[in-house]
C-alpha cells in the first residue's frame, strides 16, 4: 500500500525549489538528500532529493532534474509516497499507522458487528470513519476510552461507545 509522506506545493524562488506539505512524523528520514521517492501520479517520479532545508517552518526541496520555476510548477500537487512495507512497526503498543486500521472490523464490547474502518481523519481530534452496510458512516473519536482494544492479528477493533454514538439515526 502506498502511503503519502508529502505533497508538493508551490515553487520557491526561480531555481526549482519546491515547498512540501509534510505528511510524515519523520521528515528528516523521508526527505534526506539522496532519497528517491515514488509519486502519485506515478509517471512523474521517482523524484530524487538533492537538498532539503527548512525555511520559516516550511520544508523546501531541491529535486534532481528540476532546475527552474517552470519545472517546479509542473510538480505542484504531486504526492510523494512510500510503500507501507518500508515503515517499521512502532515500539508503542498503542500507536498505529492509518493503513493498519483501515479495513479492520469494528465490533462493540458486547461483540455486535458495527462495520469496518474505512478511513482515519486527522482534524485536531483523530477520528475513525466506520462504514456500515445499510446506514451512513459514523465517526468515532480515536481515544483509548472509546477504542479500548485493537487486535491487528484478528483484524478487529473494539468500540466502547456511549449511547447514541453508533445509532444516531435511531430515535430513543
Amino acid at each position: 500500500m502506498q502511503l503519502v509522506v508529502g505533497r508538493i506545493g508551490r515553487p520557491h524562488g526561480v531555481r526549482g525549489e519546491v515547498t512540501v506539505e509534510v505528511r510524515t512524523d519523520d521528515p528528516e528520514l523521508r526527505f534526506a538528500p539522496g532519497t528517491a521517492l515514488a509519486t502519485d501520479p506515478a509517471n512523474v517520479g521517482p523524484l530524487t532529493i538533492e537538498r532539503a532545508r527548512w525555511h520559516s517552518g516550511i520544508l523546501l526541496l531541491t529535486l534532481a532534474g528540476v532546475h527552474d520555476r517552470d519545472a517546479a510548477e509542473e510538480l505542484r500537487g504531486t504526492m510523494l509516497v512510500v510503500d507501507s512495507a518500508e515503515i517499521p512497526p512502532s515500539d508503542d503498543p498503542d500507536e498505529f499507522h492509518d493503513h493498519q486500521l483501515i479495513g479492520l472490523a469494528v465490533v462493540t464490547t458486547e461483540g455486535e458487528k458495527v462495520g469496518e474502518v474505512s478511513d482515519v481523519l486527522h482534524h485536531g481530534q483523530d477520528l475513525l470513519v466506520v462504514s456500515r452496510s445499510s446506514r451512513d458512516d459514523v465517526y468515532v473519536p480515536f481515544v483509548k476510552a472509546l477504542v479500548p482494544e485493537i487486535d491487528l492479528g484478528k483484524g478487529v477493533l473494539v468500540v466502547d461507545a456511549p449511547p447514541g454514538l453508533l445509532d444516531l439515526d435511531r430515535a430513543e
